[in-house]
């Protein structure tokens, strides 16, 4: 029954989940996102399994409860070491564990991880096999459609029907293939092409498995359109530099009413869990850096962005308030 009620949970919530991206999705941009949309899946950024083996725990894998659901991503190639990191973070109650094998970037290929596991798809069976023995909750993976001279059409289902006989029930396809010499982390989220198609061919082929599109995915209506054929979507630097757009709007995937009827109304709610980290010797720009683009495309919108940015380093709640003021007297 508890099973049942847990995959029940998944389907729900995995409509629509934000993408984890690395420097970005810290805790304060989850509690921020969260607070526009009580439905989206979120993800942490990437956290090594030697890190949490080895590092600062706490710093790692602490978040806030109103985060939930909320998806802890991992990074690594050892399946012994993604065992260990998995039960370590069990204690922690995330409601997903995800495997990366889709960042491009040169210090996850130089720890043998991220993309390049594209090429050792029996690997990351036998990784994901040691993730689920040790997991309390869902083990998925997040990947790319190919990497480097590899033929999508090829690879991308024979490492889809690899991970299903391994177990894994929920996979998020980045779009596009991933180009590990010659192209910058930065230029394999833009140059190689975007192929939709393949994506949602793979939905036909593996009816079964519980699969999510991710890459270059504007907006919600986008989204929408996705959803027809896909089971979720996932959006990163879209939600991220313009959160309202998306996330302001979300929940009205499940048939409810946001929780907010204005991009200000955020702000404000913003207000105390700023002042709480300013309390405990945080730094504004710490939270606001992710809140910069709140008000895109609104009058204000660039007295909202250069308060902050300019202030936000040295400033306090002073500075916070002085860019709220940006946008509160245009609507007055």
């Amino acid at each position: 029954m508890e099973e049942n009620r847990i995959n029940t949970m998944v389907c729900d919530y995995t409509k629509l989940s934000i993408a984890p991206m690395m420097d970005w999705t810290d805790r304060h941009c989850r509690v921020f996102h969260r607070l526009m949309s009580r439905r989206a899946l979120l993800y942490t950024e990437m956290v090594t399994a030697p890190a949490i083996i080895h590092g600062d725990r706490p710093r790692l894998l602490d978040y806030d409860a109103s985060e939930h659901p909320v998806a802890l991503q991992l990074g690594g190639s050892d399946p012994a070491e993604l065992a260990q990191a998995t039960r370590i973070a069990g204690d922690w109650g995330y409601d997903e564990i995800n495997l990366n094998v889709g960042c491009p970037s040169d210090r996850v290929q130089s720890g043998c991880f991220g993309a390049v596991l594209m090429k050792t798809p029996d690997l990351v069976a036998d990784c994901v096999a040691r993730m689920m023995e040790a997991s309390r909750v869902e083990v998925t993976v997040k990947c790319r459609i190919g990497v480097d001279d590899q033929v999508p059409e090829d690879v991308l289902p024979a490492f889809l029907d690899t991970m299903r006989a391994a177990g894994v029930r929920r996979i998020a396809i980045h779009a596009r293939k991933a180009w590990l010499q010659g192209l910058s982390p930065k230029e394999n989220r833009d140059i190689p092409p975007l192929d939709y198609p393949l994506v949602h061919r793979m939905k036909q082929q593996f009816p079964d498995l519980h699969l999510s599109v991710n890459g270059g995915i504007p907006g919600l209506d986008a989204a929408r359109d996705h959803l027809r054929v896909m089971d979720g979507v996932m959006v990163g630097r879209a939600a991220y530099h313009q959160p309202w757009d998306i996330l302001g709007r979300a929940d009205q995937l499940w048939g409810e009413t946001p929780p907010f009827d204005h991009p200000e109304q955020v702000a404000q709610a913003m207000r105390p869990h700023i002042a709480a980290h300013l309390a405990a010797g945080g730094r504004l720009h710490q939270i606001t850096r992710h809140m910069l683009g709140l008000f895109h495309g609104m009058p204000g919108a660039r007295g909202w962005k250069r308060t902050l940015s300019e202030g936000a380093s040295k400033g306090g709640i002073e500075v916070y308030d002085a860019a709220l003021r940006q946008v509160t007297h245009l609507a007055a």
